[in-house]
This record gives structure tokens, sequence and C-alpha cells, in this order.
């Protein structure tokens, strides 16, 4: 996804003009609306309702404007503008104003300063803005997964299970998180087939690998530098499928020491190892990221990269012809480990989120009604060759796409062995671990100086009042 190229220190930057932005409480968020979308609405601060009612279960004002603010990233804006069009078909006299940006936080700084923030947020990317920070101060959208979809069903009867997790806090609805993200290690298919490669299990099997790769004049792994803590989410998902769920507690749950645990550490030392075997192409902090990537879609000198299931349109453009693209978990580091090796990192990304100070939240609520009908889902699914979280848009043959077909099949695989964290987001931590990692894949710091700087983020989060915690369960 397109990631901010310079570091924008988020928590500092939250603590400070958008929080004191957020610092009143907000009166008069909408109530929820029944699934048959005939309860009453009441309007959020600074816009005038209409009456509710099936067609308009919100009560969006008539002849209104939704503002629509889309994270730029690797699914584009299109597939936004194309649920706009249809709340303008279905809202009588509405216009869906929809704009990119790259850094959410700092391009919305000003506007959460002056009252007046977008009607709709997709909080994405390195610079999003923390949902710790803000989540008071965001509508609940449970009356948006009450309402009943545009081919009349109720949306929360459409959607995959659990996906309405990540962006639950406590009783709060905060965030509908639009895209089913499937994370793992791509590669492709073509490639590893020419070659007669197997895609690596475990670690070992990476080392292995490596050499084989070197020998064809190719590296294993490639980075760029706003994209290196893609290296982490990898690490993480190997840690927890080794360790099991305990790992994955310590982790979300802030704990000391997490960063020292045995399947943690393993990982670290075994990415370490391939570091310093010079299977890594060296240079990538001072690589822009999708330029890196190409060096692996296009010029094939890497020949695996981890990513979310984003990195087919992303790379759509710099990807060689006849690459089949195609996903793998995580590896493991023992063939013995607490999750199977086919378990599965995946969760709902893309996080929408109503600000309750817009003028139009119930125009807000509309767009996300439309996006989570069944024919904006399966136009996402069909032109960002990506699932979304809406149930039954994906054809067998995945729209002609390798990479989608092999996300259905991970997902298959892995069946209830899905499993995701929310921690590095929750908190916003991912700027202060971009340094880290860049320095860790450059070879510059080793695995105890790598652990120790996670940690110390870690434990300064966990100890600092007044940032709020949420126990993750």
């Amino acid at each position: 996804m397109t990631i901010q190229d310079k570091p924008l220190v988020r928590r500092d930057f939250l603590r400070g003009a958008l929080a004191t932005a957020f610092a009143v409480p907000l009166a008069g968020t909408i109530a929820s609306c029944a699934g048959s979308g005939t309860a009453k609405s009441t309007a959020p601060t600074g816009s005038r309702s209409a009456a509710s009612s099936a067609k308009n279960p919100f009560g969006m004002p008539a002849s209104s404007t939704v503002d629509a603010v889309i994270f730029n990233g690797g699914y584009g804006i299109d597939y936004a503008k194309f649920a706009g069009k249809m709340v303008e078909k279905e809202q009588s006299g509405a216009t869906v104003k929809v704009s990119p940006a790259t850094k959410i936080a700092q391009e919305l700084q000003p506007r959460f300063v002056g009252g007046n923030p977008p009607d709709v947020i997709d909080n994405s990317g390195a610079g999003s803005i923390g949902i710790a920070t803000v989540l008071s101060q965001l509508e609940d959208l449970k009356d948006v997964v009450d309402a009943k979809n545009y081919e009349g069903k109720v949306i929360k009867d459409t959607l995959y299970p659990g996906v309405l997790k990540p962006g639950t806090f406590g009783d709060k609805l905060a965030a509908i998180n639009y895209v089913l993200t499937v994370f793992g290690v791509w590669y492709s298919a073509s490639l590893f087939e020419q070659h007669g490669w197997t895609v690596p299990k475990t670690w070992d099997e990476m080392m292995d690998l490596g050499a084989k790769a070197k020998k064809e004049d190719k590296y294993l792994f490639c980075w760029g530098k706003e994209a290196a803590t893609y290296y982490l989410t990898l690490a993480i998902g190997s840690a927890i499928k080794e360790g099991g769920d305990e790992v994955r507690l310590a982790l979300d749950n802030l704990k000391e020491g997490c960063w020292s645990l045995p399947a943690v550490q393993d990982v670290l030392k075994a990415m370490e190892k391939i570091i310093k075997a010079g299977y890594v192409k060296p240079g990538g902090s001072g690589t822009q990221f999708t330029a890196a990537q190409a060096q692996w879609s296009n010029a094939e000198e890497a020949i695996l990269y981890p990513s979310g299931s984003w990195i087919e349109n992303e790379m759509k453009k710099e990807t060689k012809k006849g690459f089949k693209m195609t996903g793998a978990p995580a590896p493991t580091v023992t063939t013995n480990s607490k999750m199977p090796y086919e378990a599965l990192h995946s969760a709902a990304a893309e996080a929408y989120i109503v600000p309750t100070k817009a003028k139009n939240a119930a125009g807000g609520k509309e767009f996300l009604r439309a996006m989570l009908s069944k024919d904006a889902a399966t136009n996402f699914a069909k032109n960002i060759l990506s699932s979304t979280i809406v149930k039954d848009t994906v054809p067998a043959d995945g729209f002609g796409s390798t990479a989608l077909v092999s996300q259905t099949k991970m997902l298959e695989a892995a069946g209830d062995k899905v499993f995701t964290w929310g921690f590095v987001d929750f908190y916003g931590m991912n700027t202060d671990l971009l340094v880290l990692w860049n320095t860790f894949l450059d070879g510059k710091s080793d695995v105890a100086t790598l652990t120790k700087g996670m940690q110390q983020l870690t434990d300064k989060i966990r100890n600092d009042d007044s940032i709020k915690k949420v126990e993750v369960s």
C-alpha cells in the first residue's frame, strides 16, 4: 500500500493538536437503527436529519453532500467512487465527494482542529490516525451493519465471520474494516516451476532456498524503506504459529518481556541468519518501497516478498508477464509448532470510521451501506483482485487472478486456524518500528538490539496512562 515517505511521529501528533480537537466529548450521536431500517434516527452534531426509512435508514439529509476521504494506496480510490455513485442513485439529490489522501493523520489534522472532519474516512496507511486516541469521538457503526444493504439483506448477515472484531472496542463498533486481507509470502509460481523450487515451510527451508536462489544470482528477499515492517508482520505471524495464542496475547496486550518470548526470539534469529548470509538484497533502507517491490515482481532479483493481498493490485503495472503471483502462509520455526503451517494471518483491513463531529455523519454511514452491498463488493473484488468482508463475491476462477485463487485456497486450508493482532496499528507504533526494522534488515543491528528497541517502545506505551489500553482475549 502507499506509505508515507517521511516519518510522522503519529503518537506525539495525536497527543497534540488532533487529540485536542477531540478532547471534549460530543453528544448527539446517531441512535442505533433496526435491521428493517424503520427505527428513528437522531442527527449527529452539525447536521440536519431527514426522517429515517427503509430507503434512508440513517436519516441522511435531503440533497446533501457526503465528504469521503479515502486512503490512496494499493487499492486506489476508484472502488470508493463506484460506491459513491450508488449513493447518488439511491438518495435523490445526493452528491458524494471522494478525495484521495496518502497521509491520513497529517492531511486531516487541520480539519479536525477546525471542527470540520470528513463524513467518512478510510483510516489506513502508515500515517493513519491511532484509533486509541480518538475512540470516544467516533460514531458507533452497529446501526450500519444492522441496516439492510442495497439488495435488501441485513448487512451483518452477509459478512464473513469475525470480520467486525478488529474494529470493535468494548461494546463499540468504531471502525468497519472493509478488505479481507490475507497476509503471507508471495512468489512467482512460474519462476518456482522453472527452477524446480518448492515453497519453504520452515525457516531452515528458507535458508536452503536462499542458497539455491544465490546460485541463480537472485536474492531470497528485498525490501523498501517505508515497508520494512512488512518483515515484522511476517515475524509476528511466524512466532504466533510457533508459540500459539500465548505469543499473540502477550504482544497484543503489551506484556512485559513479550519480545523475548522463545518463539519470537527463534524467528528473529532465523531472520538474522538469512540477513547475515547475504540472502536479502542490500540497500532497502534507501529504496522507495514500490521500487523495491518491482525488484521482486518485475526484475525477479528477489524471489519472495512478504505482504498483504493488496500486493497484486499495487504492482499490476510493474509485474512481469506470466509471473503467476501466488501466496503462501508464513513459515514456522519447527515442524511441531503449536499451530500448523497452514494456519493463516488474515484480517479485515482498511478501517472506515465516521467522526461524530462530521457535518453529515448520516451520509458517511450511507456511504458505508453502499460499500457493503454485493454490487460494490463484487466490483472491488473484480477490479482490485482482493476480497472484501462481504461473502460470495469472488468466483472460483478468481476473475483470472492466480493471487486471488491462492488466497481462497489458503483460507480453505487454514480452516478455523486463522488469526490476527492489532496492537501495532491500535497504538500507532509503525513509524517508530520502521526505524528499528530498516536498521535490522540493513544488517546494522542484531537481534538483541532490535528486541531491546521494540520492548522499550512497547513498555513506553504500556506505562503511559494517557493512552487508552484495550485488553485483548
